[in-house]
């Protein structure tokens, strides 16, 4: 028999659904425009800010310090994706990356250090498999992100990610956002927990609402959130909008901002600006005047564009034959502690009886192209609907695994080295590229974040249920690609002379949330990046001594954010007092490693160039 009836036999065997349609994001012409525009810039025919400006909105991000090289970012809407998708990315990233991937948080997969020469031919075999980087950069709308538990969770109204595949597939190419003042994200959660809505420029949550006797399907509409040197929480739109206003809601907001966005000044051009300039009061007020335009002059051909009802997918998923009812871990075979350690951290009860959501921890979005192709035989053949998620936190979730399929799942992973316990805890360490790869990058925020995880796996906290609420998430500067803002614990690079030595050092902060009632960060303390390991575990140390019954530790750095602690502990002030010592650096002349980033066994220098989050 060969591989492939094997597969297919196995697929049957595990009822595994027939394979997602290929979704066709990515165009042949686009491919070939680009690789014209490369010749034209080397030849001196195009100047550099138009190329950057070209390049940018076409996914190719410029590499830290190196110009010939690109960083290609790939659109995952909703974070969606198929087992062939996750082996053509496997095969790109040998052939012309660094023979590895990285998982965002904003759900995109990138593939770093891509020869300029060679980003047209990456971008031909990502259309291959559907997948496309069309405004996965620039000043357009970005990757329309949507909560990985969306159509799984027990809390949710429905599932959000029809919707947010439409409003994807509407904004893609579409002539009205191609020249934004500034970035623009929406965001799409399942319920009151799951997902970033309060820190995009327009988040939405499922809802339903009885009018008139019926029950009408709508979303909880958030506006002007977003993160960066300065963060902002959106604000409510109204309390219900139905489904078929959820089009021209988006509209409208984005019409105004590309009318109204400050084109100048490139440090304040986001959304959220505009709403802070403007007050809450007056730019809602705009937002529904404009949305009453948009829906009276809104052609047909244009409104038919956007099609949630198409995106529904209509493939019959598994129904669960297993006679188990949920939870059903106290039922796992027990002959094997790491199995059980990864099964209380990586792997969550569906609201589909019988099934679960399995996460792949990884290191700060890391993976090679050989664990990329295991993945991809999981999905294949032990997913029941055979795609998976990426996720915010850095990792992928694989959906409709049957419990019964649990060992042999966690048996696979472990001969690929993916089978790393914390997923959904705090040893599952956030971190952007740092200076990996960025040109604002000040420190290695994404190697620090796998010395965090590292650490933490070692200590064994994430068996700790108590630390399972809380987050750490690491940026490498103040712009919040890590989303430190929304961690319990988060930081952001930066530099500091300590004596006479420059040194890589973190702002910290603490107290940030995300889900619908998301909370920003308070900053509290700068710690040298040599400290940020021992400084996290005094802290979990002192809530220890302090904390009262059942608390966790999420809930007690909110209560001392606060002001409400109840021991020696009591606020902010008395937290930067316990942790003085802990931060301190030895003399440089006696320990010039500790004045060092991670990664670097050289002087640290403070090195940026121009950004390119933008251009």
């Amino acid at each position: 028999m060969t591989k492939a009836r094997a597969a297919a036999a196995n697929q049957k065997q595990k009822g595994v659904s027939p394979p997602k349609p290929n979704p066709r994001w990515g165009k042949e012409e686009e491919t070939e425009f680009f690789a014209r525009k490369v010749k034209l810039f080397r030849q001196g025919k195009i100047s550099e800010d138009d190329f950057r400006r070209f390049r940018l909105q076409h996914g190719a991000y410029g590499s830290r310090l190196h110009a010939d090289y690109s960083m290609v970012r790939i659109k995952i809407p909703s974070g969606e994706i198929t087992p062939e998708q996750v082996e053509k990315i496997a095969g790109l990233s040998e052939a012309f990356s660094i023979g590895s991937a990285h998982v965002s948080t904003r759900q995109n997969i990138q593939l770093h250090w891509v020869q300029l020469e060679d980003v047209s031919e990456v971008m031909r075999g990502l259309v291959e498999s559907g997948l496309t980087t069309r405004e996965a950069c620039g000043n357009t709308v970005r990757n329309v992100m949507c909560s990985h538990f969306a159509g799984v969770c027990p809390d949710e109204a429905f599932d959000a990610t029809p919707y947010s595949m439409a409003v994807a597939r509407f904004f893609l190419r579409n002539p009205m956002c191609q020249n934004l003042p500034r970035k623009f994200k929406v965001n799409f959660g399942c319920c009151e927990k799951h997902g970033l809505v309060r820190v995009a420029d327009i988040g939405l949550v499922p809802a339903i609402k009885e009018i008139d006797g019926k029950q009408v399907k709508g979303f909880r509409i958030y506006l002007g959130g977003g993160l960066g040197a300065a963060s902002f929480i959106g604000h409510p739109l109204e309390d219900f909008t139905s489904e078929d206003r959820v089009l021209s809601t988006c509209m409208a907001t984005v019409r105004l901002f590309d009318r109204n966005g400050n084109r100048e000044n490139m440090a304040r051009n986001r959304m959220r600006y505009l709403v802070h300039e403007t007050g809450w009061e007056k730019f809602q007020k705009m937002v529904l005047k404009e949305r009453t335009t948009v829906e009276m002059t809104t052609s047909l051909a244009t409104a038919k564009t956007y099609d949630a009802e198409s995106q529904v997918d209509r493939r019959v998923l598994p129904k669960s034959n297993e006679m188990v009812k949920l939870p059903m871990f106290d039922k796992v075979t027990k002959d094997s502690p790491a199995f059980e350690r990864w099964l209380h951290t990586n792997a969550v009860p569906q609201k589909q009886e019988g099934f679960f959501t399995v996460f792949i921890t990884l290191g700060a979005g890391d993976i090679t192209a050989s664990q990329l192709r295991v993945l991809a035989s999981e999905i294949r053949e032990l997913s029941g609907e055979g795609v998976a998620r990426t996720t915010p936190q850095q990792n992928f979730a694989v959906r409709y695994v049957r419990g019964s399929d649990l060992r042999e799942f966690f048996d696979r992973l472990s001969t690929a080295g993916l089978a790393n316990p914390g997923a959904l805890t705090i040893a599952s360490t956030v971190g952007c590229s740092g200076t990996t790869s960025c040109n604002l990058a000040i420190t290695n925020s994404h190697r620090l974040a796998k010395e965090v995880q590292r650490k933490f796996l070692e200590l064994g906290l994430d068996t700790d249920d108590s630390l399972q609420d809380a987050t750490i998430k690491i940026s490498g500067c103040p712009n919040s690609c890590g989303q430190h803002e929304i961690a319990t614990v988060g930081f952001f690079g930066g530099a500091t002379r300590i004596g006479d030595t420059m040194s890589p050092t973190y702002t910290m902060l603490f107290g940030g949330s995300a889900g619908e009632q998301g909370e920003l960060g308070k900053a509290i303390m700068r710690v040298p990046a040599k400290r940020v390991i021992d400084t996290i575990l005094k802290i979990i140390e002192t809530y220890k001594a302090e904390r009262a019954e059942g608390e966790t530790l999420h809930q007690w750095i909110v209560k001392v954010v606060r002001g409400q602690g109840s021991g020696i502990i009591k606020n902010l002030d008395d937290m930067k007092k316990a942790l003085v010592s802990t931060i301190q650096l030895p003399p440089a002349e006696s320990d010039p490693d500790a004045y060092r980033d991670y990664g670097s066994d050289s002087k640290f220098v403070a090195k940026t160039a121009r950004g390119e989050c933008a251009a």
